[in-house]
């Protein structure tokens, strides 16, 4: 990250957190704000910067990654013999322990030394959660949460939405449509996790193409540092396959379903910022 970058994601958070600082003050639960954005627009952080800032004006706050809840690679390797070979890959709904996150959530109020809150944490380089011994551990109410994902806020598509493949991944690999009619009945359990958040901040990507480019980015980073299952480009092309029918779908409809729009052009300078 650049340090130019760096502030711009410090004005950005300052201004995001200022905009909802009258709700967060008055709140008498922990206030539950959302940051949605497509792989590589910079949410985690943008999530970092912002708790730094937020817990400067006196407010404890907690990040939930949505990624960190994607179920193990043991589990959805069973998902993948009981449902769709495809769900062996992580990202889709359907291969993320959605109940978990809710428990947690529902928790975080009451969170104490004798009742602490502790909530996974998933290992991209090894594809699989790490074990439950050295989850964190929460023992303070928090005043904000920020939960961040990529998918935050996404309805299900129409079935007739459905019909046609997006690309040769879902041409040959899904010529039924039975993983992709799967993938978005299981995005309707998402909803009530959606309905918890009391605001939703998009990061709008300019495009998917765009959107593939700075997910690849940042991989060539993880496979400079050796990670043990970083991904080569061809297998990056086809990860990411598996997201594009539901970003291309997130980039069509969320603006008009975010409280707070932050639009972004090819190298992630912020070009404009709305508030519902």
């Amino acid at each position: 990250m650049t340090a130019q970058a760096n502030m711009h994601n410090e004005a950005l958070a300052g201004h995001l957190l200022d905009q909802y600082a009258g709700r967060i003050a008055r709140s008498r639960r922990p206030y539950i704000l959302g940051v949605s954005g497509l792989q590589g627009s910079g949410k985690s952080t943008l999530a970092r910067v912002m708790k730094a800032q937020a817990e400067a004006r006196g407010w404890p706050t907690e990040i939930l990654s949505l990624d960190d809840f994607y179920y193990s690679r043991s589990d959805r390797e069973a998902l993948a013999h009981q449902v769709h070979p495809l769900l062996r890959s992580r990202g889709v709904p359907g291969t993320h322990e959605i109940e978990l996150m809710m428990s947690v959530l529902a928790a975080l109020p009451h969170a104490s030394d004798k009742l602490p809150v502790t909530h996974p944490r998933f290992d991209k380089g090894r594809d699989t959660r790490i074990p439950p011994s050295r989850w964190p551990r929460i023992i303070h109410p928090p005043k904000l949460v920020i939960v961040e994902g990529w998918a935050l806020g996404i309805r299900p598509q129409s079935q007739a939405a459905l019909a046609t493949p997006v690309n040769e991944l879902e041409r040959t690999e899904d010529a039924d449509g039975s993983w992709r009619h799967w993938v978005n009945k299981q995005l309707r359990s998402y909803q009530p996790l959606w309905r918890k958040f009391d605001a939703l901040i998009v990061l709008q990507a300019p495009s998917w193409n765009i959107v593939q480019r700075w997910r690849s980015e940042q991989e060539e980073e993880l496979f400079a540092r050796h990670a043990p299952l970083a991904m080569d480009a061809k297998g990056m092309e086809r990860f990411l396959a598996h997201f594009e029918r539901l970003s291309r779908h997130a980039l069509a409809t969320l603006p008009a379903l975010a409280d707070t729009c932050v639009e972004y052009d090819d190298a992630r300078h912020v070009t404009g910022l709305s508030h519902g």
